[in-house]
């Protein structure tokens, strides 16, 4: 199955607050839900957290669980997007700073089953691999060796690496490598992750080998289910 993961920000003179209740109340509503192929779609909306940057990269990403290839290139084939979420798209979203990707989610913290009213908050990292190390390689290191530091994190409740599909490196590099998930109960639970022994002495430096430092972003969202947890 396609996990896509589609970052946004919103268009000029529109506020965070705006385009966030846009999103959700209207575009998801309206338009993006109705594509018949999509399984599952979540909405995680960023919020504060630590020192505000005056313009947030982003400020939330779309999840959307797709069955396989054929029904990506259906689903951007219906009448759905092409009359429906991507006319709408220039309402709402900047959307040449939008970025999408293409993975394969690998549930390494299974945790609770996921819940449509969860309060929990949702940590993505963002990180594209050093320059020079093979993508088979970084792949490896991901799942097994930093995932088992990350699974160690006080608090954690839920973790997924998600990993760009090999047909984004078809022409190239992919902008990114891998989008880790990572759940907390509260921002306080992921305050003192993040404070922790474990994560100062055993996480922070996986990011010096493993990442290039000015491809390393994070953001802190809530979830916001469109269609699921269960699939459609």
């Amino acid at each position: 199955m396609i996990h896509q993961l589609i970052f946004a920000h919103p268009r000029p003179g529109m506020s965070e607050k705006d385009f966030q209740d846009y999103w959700i109340n209207i575009h998801a509503a309206n338009y993006a839900s109705r594509i018949p192929q999509i399984r599952r779609y979540l909405i995680d909306l960023r919020i504060p957290f630590g020192a505000e940057p005056e313009d947030p990269l982003f400020s939330g990403v779309a999840e959307i669980w797709l069955e396989n290839e054929a029904e990506q290139i259906a689903s951007l084939q219906s009448k759905e997007f092409i009359e429906g979420a991507r006319r709408d798209e220039p309402n709402w979203a900047a959307f040449w700073r939008t970025v999408g990707l293409d993975t394969t989610a690998h549930v390494l913290m299974a945790g609770e089953p996921l819940q449509r009213d969860s309060n929990r908050i949702k940590l993505l990292i963002m990180v594209k691999r050093k320059a020079g190390m093979p993508l088979t390689e970084f792949r490896q290191t991901m799942l097994h060796g930093h995932a088992a530091k990350v699974m160690k994190l006080p608090g954690l409740r839920r973790y997924l690496q998600c990993h760009v599909r090999d047909s984004f490196y078809a022409i190239g590099e992919s902008i990114l490598d891998c989008v880790s998930q990572l759940w907390f109960d509260d921002l306080s639970s992921l305050e003192k992750a993040l404070n922790s022994p474990e994560y100062e002495n055993f996480i922070l430096p996986d990011f010096g080998r493993l990442f290039e430092s000015n491809c390393v972003h994070s953001m802190v969202t809530t979830e916001n289910w469109i269609i699921g947890p269960d699939f459609r």
